[in-house]
């Protein structure tokens, strides 16, 4: 049966969020590559903060994270711990060394920027095919959620949701690019916030409080309020525990879609505070969806589908006009992250793999038509694929973000932190820790060691950064001029204005070697 009023709510947001693609597009920052990758790197604080955080949550929020609380009760709270904290360590451990790094080495895309860091092609077709594959399979997974979602709460067929909610996202995306994405990720994550609020308190007001709630939690199962699980399942599990919390705390550091976010930042300072209001922005938004699922036991005790408890609480508990607005929230959970996604991959294959290594003579305006061809492509394959609705595409997704994390993140912290991190030890941490990732989740060793595929994962590929970089610095040391580059990225004042107003940053590798070799024949001049 077709809700009416759904639709029109839905409706309305879809025309809003359009308006706001439209008026990035009149902008006119597209029309160059970077500023159709990267918004001419023109995004302040709040809009950086709010993209970072609307991005890394996706629709796992409202469909993984409630049903993680429906099945295992204040347990996942850990993940919610981890999350909470995670936009602010992101922004304080690479937001500003990235931002300055990448404009000084010209990089646009978060593999180009791994490739400048750790010169070698090898490295950019490794990690450009692997993300391109991963995201891929993570944007697919918004697609079908997207579809399901809407023909759910609207009661339209399914195929035409999955239509719609595609045609949406490919919209603004393909027009306007990432600042176009950016702004629509920014009132998405104000619809987010309030819908799932929303939500929260009308449980709370159906129980009676969290006290009484959790007084009937306990009388139901009081292994529910604990911290190892329902029946104590993860009892002293601190591997498991640790990977929960490493997750969403430090996981996204590795992902590319989230990182390109700080080398689009107005200015290396603008990482600061917008570590702020991201802070502030997930201590209202992160636990409430798995608190909903923890209470949706006490008002849903025979829920077939877990993940549908958000969707289902919000029918019940609200008003139709109100519940349009909330289900609105949810869809602006699944969009934020699909065009991110769209946008990142289209970049990565236009740009890292189809310009690096098919076209290297390619204009900017080929590569923004590229860029717009591969996301038209991506959009066209995904709702073919999407209306085969793959069983397991939702585990793909978590897995896709363990081996993203577990893949790049010591490459994109040593990037900027250790100035002995090399090609040989970058290229090696990110097989190993993409490897052993995949192979945990393969072979089901989580339930077998008590160890999270992150934690398990990220130590590895960790461990393998330090040990082949410290083995192979003989044979493979870092070039002069990109610890130079990462020296300045290192110095708390900004450079000039007026000097990168003017700068041609594709020159940039040449002009830091060119005063390296200046630098280096002044030295030998001292000396004799």
């Amino acid at each position: 049966m077709i809700n009416s009023t759904v639709v029109i709510f839905l409706g309305l947001y879809f025309i809003v969020i359009l308006g706001i693609g439209a008026w990035t597009i009149r902008r006119g920052v597209a029309k160059n590559l970077e500023g159709y990758l990267l918004g001419g790197r023109k995004a302040g604080p709040l809009v950086t903060a709010l993209t970072l955080q609307s991005t890394s949550m996706s629709g796992y929020m409202f469909l993984g994270a409630g049903s993680l609380g429906y099945v295992h009760g204040y347990w996942a709270l850990w993940y919610a711990a981890g999350d909470i904290g995670g936009g602010v360590l992101n922004l304080s451990v690479i937001g500003r060394r990235m931002r300055k790094f990448s404009q000084l080495m010209g990089a646009l895309t978060a593999i180009e920027y791994l490739e400048k860091r750790y010169p070698s092609p090898v490295i950019r077709l490794i990690a450009g095919s692997l993300t391109v594959f991963l995201l891929g399979c993570y944007v697919l997974a918004q697609f079908i959620a997207g579809g399901k979602g809407l023909a759910l709460i609207s009661g339209l067929p399914y195929p035409l949701t999955l239509f719609i909610s595609i045609t949406v996202i490919l919209t603004y995306t393909y027009l306007g690019g990432y600042l176009a994405v950016a702004y629509t990720d920014t009132f998405q994550s104000m619809v987010m916030l309030v819908g799932v609020l929303w939500i929260l308190i009308s449980v709370l007001f159906e129980l009676g409080g969290l006290s009484a709630a959790n007084r009937m939690l306990g009388e139901l199962d009081p292994t529910l309020l604990s911290v190892w699980g329902k029946n104590l399942i993860y009892e002293n599990q601190w591997g498991i525990v640790i990977g929960a919390v490493l997750v969403f705390s430090i996981g996204y550091m590795g992902w590319p879609h989230v990182v390109t976010r700080h080398m689009a930042m107005r200015s290396p300072r603008t990482a600061r505070l917008s570590g702020a209001y991201a802070t502030l922005w997930n201590l209202f938004f992160v636990p409430a969806p798995y608190l909903i699922g923890i209470l949706a036991l006490l008002i849903l005790p025979t829920l077939d589908d877990p993940e549908l408890a958000i969707f289902r609480i919000a029918e019940q508990l609200l008003p139709a006009a109100v519940t349009g607005i909330v289900l609105a929230a949810i869809m602006a959970a699944i969009m934020s992250t699909a065009d991110s996604l769209l946008l990142q991959t289209g970049s990565i294959a236009s740009r890292d793999l189809y310009q690096r290594f098919v076209h290297p003579g390619a204009s900017e305006q080929q590569m923004v038509r590229i860029a717009r061809a591969f996301i038209l492509m991506i959009g066209v394959v995904g709702y073919a694929v999407a209306l085969i609705e793959p069983p397991t595409v939702f585990a793909i997704v978590l897995f896709a973000t363990s081996v993203l994390g577990s893949a790049f993140l010591p490459a994109y912290v040593c990037a900027v932190w250790w100035q002995k991190a090399n090609t040989t030890g970058a290229l090696a941490s990110m097989i190993v820790g993409a490897g052993v990732a995949f192979a945990w989740e393969l072979a089901g060793l989580t339930e077998s060691t008590t160890v999270h595929s992150m934690l398990a994962g990220i130590a590895s590929s960790t461990t393998t950064m330090v040990a082949v970089s410290l083995l192979t610095q003989r044979l493979n040391p870092v070039p002069s001029h990109i610890i130079a580059t990462m020296q300045s990225a290192a110095q708390h004042n900004a450079y000039p204005k007026q000097l990168t107003a003017k700068s041609d940053t594709s020159l940039a590798i040449e002009a830091i070697e060119v005063e390296g070799m200046l630098n280096s024949n002044k030295d030998n001049g001292k000396q004799k």
